[in-house]
């Protein structure tokens, strides 16, 4: 009788094995283990502007009611409840200066997540396989590039400038697309548009009737609808409280999905994302997130749902957008003293109008990377940032930029701010020699 072989691993799945642990997570962990290290890295929200007094307000008229308490404390629906999916019709409408029939939406447009990272897999997931193409800006969120990999999409990109994707870069990666007899296999174009994570940056508005008609000419090659995801997670950011329409604002043909969350603007322990889908993948995405969770907490979906009903959650994204503002200033004043003149011709970074990152190039040969001197500098001098090149996509036709970094300052403080920038221009300084 043959003895059984003993194996070291189980079968994992071909996805599994295309998923590595996001960059991002190194990060965090280190900030943690070291509370005197300044982290100008993770993403995470100014704790001062986090509405704890509001929420326990929405919290407590909830739970005192006792028809809306068993309401909010039972389970509820897969696409979200149906009062906040209202609310959210018309908080979209305001956004766009525009009512349902301008949006070309009702309620069954609306999907309601766990988080927007949450909507974008399940987006991935009902249309993507393996070998599919999905076009990014070059930089992009490196989260859902990641999701992409996962899932096995082959990613392109198309140059950005001061003002977004290039509309003529796009035409031009569709027309390559075209020639070499791949276009067929585009799924989606994701794009980050309102002061963009990494970069900052802000899709002007003219561009984006000019990018549908670009996707519309192509269209005809395509055997399938082509989606067009617009992230916009940081849309509400904005400091002056204005910002661009949305693509859905100039969609005639009902391809794009408008994703936002509440994470930025209010809170990311509520963990609520939503999005604005065309109605078909609409039903489909639904049908995804059923097989995973049956609906999202939805307790926190009445809470929010009180809080854009009630006007409160209109002041508090005043409120963040002021911090915001200001927190953003003193890291460019700190970029400006400390880096300022340290080989200005090679050295610049984006003045974000909205957002939460600040994105520095530097001249060339200084290499930002994990492995690095550079990084390894900051962390010895007491600070950490994100590389640029984990916000690269792998793109088979191009080749990593070297010399970035993203910055953030939603979660330190002033003082911590300024210190980080400070020790940050300590380590550039030691390793240009």
């Amino acid at each position: 009788m043959t003895e059984p072989q003993s194996t070291s691993s189980f079968g994992y799945s071909a996805a599994a094995n295309r998923t590595h642990r996001q960059p991002i997570s190194e990060m965090m962990v280190l900030a943690l283990q070291n509370p005197s290290l300044v982290s100008l890295a993770a993403g995470l929200v100014d704790y001062d502007s986090l509405p704890t007094q509001a929420v326990r307000t929405l919290a407590d008229s909830i739970l005192s009611d006792t028809d809306h308490a068993r309401a909010a404390l039972q389970y509820g629906t897969t696409e979200g409840y149906k009062s906040l999916r209202h609310e959210l019709l018309e908080h979209f409408c305001r956004l766009d200066e525009t009512d349902h029939a301008g949006l070309g939406a009702d309620i069954d447009n609306i999907v309601v997540t766990s988080g927007s990272q949450e909507l974008l897999y399940l987006i991935t997931q009902t249309l993507i396989d393996p070998g599919d193409i999905v076009i990014t800006g070059y930089p992009s969120y490196f989260v859902y590039t990641g999701t992409l990999a996962s899932a096995g999409a082959t990613v392109r990109c198309c140059e950005m400038d001061e003002n977004g994707v290039i509309p003529e870069s796009l035409d031009a990666l569709m027309t390559e697309l075209a020639a070499a007899g791949e276009i067929d296999r585009l799924k989606a174009i994701y794009l980050v548009t309102y002061h963009q994570n990494p970069s900052s940056i802000t899709l002007a508005e003219e561009r984006k009737p000019q990018i549908l008609e670009i996707i519309e000419a192509h269209q005809p090659a395509v055997p399938h609808k082509i989606l067009l995801m617009e992230d916009a997670a940081y849309r509400e950011l904005s400091y002056d409280a204005s910002a661009p329409f949305s693509f859905r604002k100039f969609d005639t043909t009902d391809r794009v999905a408008m994703l936002q969350t509440f994470s930025k603007p209010l809170a990311p322990g509520l963990k609520l994302g939503y999005g604005l889908l065309p109605k078909d993948l609409a039903e489909q995405v639904i049908l995804q997130k059923g097989n995973i969770d049956f609906g999202t907490c939805n307790l926190a979906q009445h809470i929010t749902a009180e809080a854009l009903a009630s006007g409160i959650y209109a002041k508090h994204v005043a409120k963040v957008r002021a911090a915001y503002g200001e927190k953003c200033q003193v890291m460019l004043d700190a970029l400006d003293a400390e880096l300022g003149e340290f080989r200005p011709d090679e050295t610049t970074w984006t003045r974000p109008d909205g957002g939460m990152y600040v994105w520095l190039t530097l001249p060339e040969d200084i290499d930002t990377g994990p492995d690095s001197v550079l990084c390894a500098a900051a962390l010895k001098h007491g600070m950490i940032y994100v590389p640029g090149e984990f916000c690269f996509p792998n793109d088979p036709g191009r080749v990593k930029p070297k010399s970035k970094i993203r910055l953030t300052f939603g979660l330190a403080s002033k003082e911590q701010i300024r210190e980080g920038i400070r020790r940050l221009a300590v380590a550039i300084k030691e390793v240009n020699g």
